[in-house]
């Protein structure tokens, strides 16, 4: 079987990468919401980076934790629908850095979801983005990213 014919699920093995259970709530929300054919994600952070960018986390890290952040989405994503083959086009992301006032470097740190997507979907993971810096966000996460996605029916 060559690349092209893999599912999300092996290119992510094959990446070395396991989607981890999909996370707990911390609010009065789900964690995500299907309407018709379409799928919104309420926004992901991590367990495992805190901190600010341009101060104590680097772009680097900040990286991986915007990656860590792709793969908690496609966790809830594949709870929601199965099997993320169904997946038809990954429409839009939006990241939320938490970064200093001086750092400018957003896109970079978001680069690590984006990428992922890319890796996994091939040209039905490229899509539009916005990456944003935050003064603050909850739990001192350093990277919160949400998918707008359209699935097959």
């Amino acid at each position: 079987m060559n690349n092209a014919e893999l599912t999300p699920e092996q290119k992510l093995q094959e990446l070395g990468l396991i989607l981890p259970a999909p996370r707990q709530a911390v609010g009065n929300y789900v964690g995500c919401v299907r309407v018709g054919n379409l799928i919104f994600t309420a926004g992901q952070g991590t367990d495992e980076y805190r901190g600010r960018l341009g101060e104590d986390v680097s772009i680097d890290v900040g990286y991986l934790a915007a990656k860590q952040c792709m793969l908690n989405l496609l966790a809830v994503v594949k709870q929601e629908i199965g099997e993320l083959s169904r997946v038809k086009r990954i429409v839009k992301i939006l990241g939320f850095v938490n970064s200093t006032l001086a750092f400018t470097d957003q896109p970079k740190v978001m680069n690590g979801a984006s990428d992922l997507l890319v890796q996994v979907f091939g040209d039905r993971g490229r899509h539009g983005r916005s990456a944003v810096g935050m003064a603050q966000l909850p739990l001192n996460n350093a990277v919160e990213v949400e998918m707008i996605l359209e699935i097959e029916e």
